[in-house]
């Protein structure tokens, strides 16, 4: 249905170009809000009535009979209607939703992947600070990111998945410290014990194991512990590639890959850092104040300037933010994505006036934010706060043991990224309707057992006379096939895979209500194949629509 509905937006374009010279850009269809009144709609008639200075019914009647008189039109559209001011709500015969069907048997897997466009990508998410198992916030992140990615996939984008790693700073200071005193016996609750330090069981983990002299192996380290409490070096060496690592378990269950790694500490290694100071000082956009290097950040709509070298020396964290994203432009990548927890909305604005004020060429806007707020977790009907493994946050490979990895990750995303979600551990473990990853996969696997029941060659399918599929449920299923596309371009412009699990909800919906009112294994060879063909197309679309939010499609549940 795709073609088809391209071949009618052209003569769109061209009836709107007879009416109104330079008008055929205009030509657009949206899907009218209540069903009944068609398939297809538009309100060009109403958009040119003004300009044209004529009523915009009449317009609509023009602009209708000229479809009429079309080839395309008559070969795919049974009705075009006029509603209200000027509205036009078109009809499409059954054959015109049939070819939806055509159209997922034949791409299967590439059904709403448009071709490569040559544009890059990058996504930047989870990023966490190598001091901790990987929290709730990471985990939403981790959803969010592979999704974001998978969704520009889809539509041609050449895409890259980059962790960075804060592997510099206070927190990477405290971690060391708190390893030290756990190698040395100290623990929480000790008068010796700061009052900022990390009390997770996994603390005295790496403290074990650093005097055990084990070795552990991360994305791109290996390090032996010297066994050796007083040197803090070895010690912080150790405890970072320890966490590390263990933040790379706790990708590998949740199958979040990443394409590349990059180190904080690198970019003031690399020079990086100072080459990003010097250039902002050379812009004259910093000034000194109060043994201070600030930026005027206010010149690029910050609410105040902000310091970027304090009086000690050290550097605020939004500067290597600043080089970091310098570094970004430089290797190709014009379109970005950062996922961020809502805390750090201040960042935005700080972070885009440092690549502006730089003056390297890179636009305003630039980069761009997905802001996601926290997760609670309710357990038996009550928030659960604390993992013993952590000290003080549920992590993510708890919410994986308690339920699944598909279960976490399409409820993570099934809402907006800056809407507050709460996971209810039973409803996702619940084996019904309520709950939703339950429902759709369920659908997929429904549609699986009738293919296994039939037994037949899914290719011979391709060849069906569709005819037969003239109920209105089965057309409402084809019209909802034919939508997955637009819904997946849609999604990706937003950074919205919350789109994708409503549409995988609405799916199965409209497949399990087709499913009840017609019988597909009938014995009427016609019939059964057609309506073969169409839940065969329906567990096609359920399985790509799951596999953007990665989520398993089981053929049995």
């Amino acid at each position: 249905m795709q073609t088809v509905k391209h071949d009618l937006l052209e003569a769109l374009a061209a009836s709107l170009e007879k009416l109104s010279p330079g008008a055929g850009p205009k030509a657009a269809f949206e899907s009218p809000k209540v069903a009944v009144h068609g398939d297809l709609a538009t309100t060009a008639a109403m958009q040119l009535a003004k300009p044209l200075k004529l009523n915009p019914r009449q317009l609509a009647e023009n602009l209708r009979a000229d479809l009429l008189a079309h080839p395309t039109y008559q070969q795919w559209v049974d009705a075009i209607e006029i509603a209200g001011p000027g509205f036009i709500n078109i009809r499409l015969k059954p054959a015109a939703k049939q070819q939806a069907v055509r159209d997922v048997l034949a791409q299967g897997a590439g059904f709403g992947v448009r071709a490569a466009t040559g544009q890059r990508l990058m996504v930047e998410f989870v990023s966490a600070n190598p001091t901790g198992p990987l929290h709730l916030g990471h985990a939403r992140q981790a959803a969010l990111g592979d999704a974001i990615c998978s969704l520009y996939q889809t539509q041609g984008w050449d895409v890259l998945r980059e962790f960075y790693y804060n592997d510099a700073g206070v927190q990477i200071a405290t971690l060391a410290q708190c390893t030290q005193l756990r190698a040395r016996g100290i623990h929480p609750g000790d008068v010796q014990w700061p009052e900022s330090a990390y009390n997770g069981d996994y603390i005295a983990d790496i403290a074990s194991d650093f005097l055990a002299r084990k070795t552990v192996k991360a994305d791109d380290r290996e390090v032996t512990a010297t066994g050796n409490v007083d040197d803090l070096d070895a010690v912080r060496e150790f405890a970072v590639a320890y966490l590390r690592h263990e933040q790379d378990l706790d990708l590998r269950a949740f199958e979040v890959r990443f394409d590349n790694y990059y180190l904080e500490s690198s970019l003031y290694t690399s020079g990086r850092v100072d080459a990003t100071v010097k250039a902002l000082q050379a812009s004259g956009k910093t000034y000194e104040l109060d043994g201070a290097l600030w930026l005027k950040s206010t010149e690029y709509g910050d609410d105040k300037d902000r310091v970027m070298r304090k009086g000690d020396g050290s550097y605020t964290y939004f500067v290597p933010d600043v080089a970091y994203h310098i570094a970004k432009w430089e290797r190709g990548f014009t379109k970005v994505v950062n996922i961020q927890g809502t805390d750090h909305h201040g960042t935005i604005a700080r972070v885009r006036a440092g690549l502006q004020a730089a003056g390297v060429g890179i636009p305003k806007g630039y980069p761009d934010y997905v802001l996601h707020t926290m997760v609670r977790v309710v357990k038996g009907g009550e928030e659960v706060k604390i993992s013993k493994r952590a000290g003080s946050y549920v992590t993510l490979r708890d919410l994986i043991e308690w339920t699944s990895k598909d279960a976490v990750r399409f409820f993570l995303l099934s809402r907006k990224p800056d809407t507050e979600y709460t996971f209810d551990v039973d409803l996702a473990v619940a084996k019904n309707n309520d709950n939703p990853v339950y429902y759709v996969q369920y659908a997929h696997a429904r549609i699986c057992s009738v293919l296994s029941s039939w037994g037949g060659d899914v290719a011979a399918l391709k060849q069906a006379d569709l005819a037969p599929l003239d109920s209105p449920q089965a057309q409402a299923l084809m019209l909802l096939l034919a939508k997955y596309p637009e819904m997946l371009t849609s999604a990706a412009q937003d950074f919205a895979p919350h789109d994708v699990t409503f549409y995988l909800r609405e799916l199965a919906a409209c497949y399990h209500s087709y499913y009840d009112v017609e019988r597909i294994l009938v014995e009427d060879e016609r019939v059964k194949m057609a309506r073969l063909a169409l839940v065969a197309a329906t567990a096609q679309v359920l399985h790509n629509g799951l596999a953007v939010l990665g989520v398993s499609a089981p053929r049995k549940m």
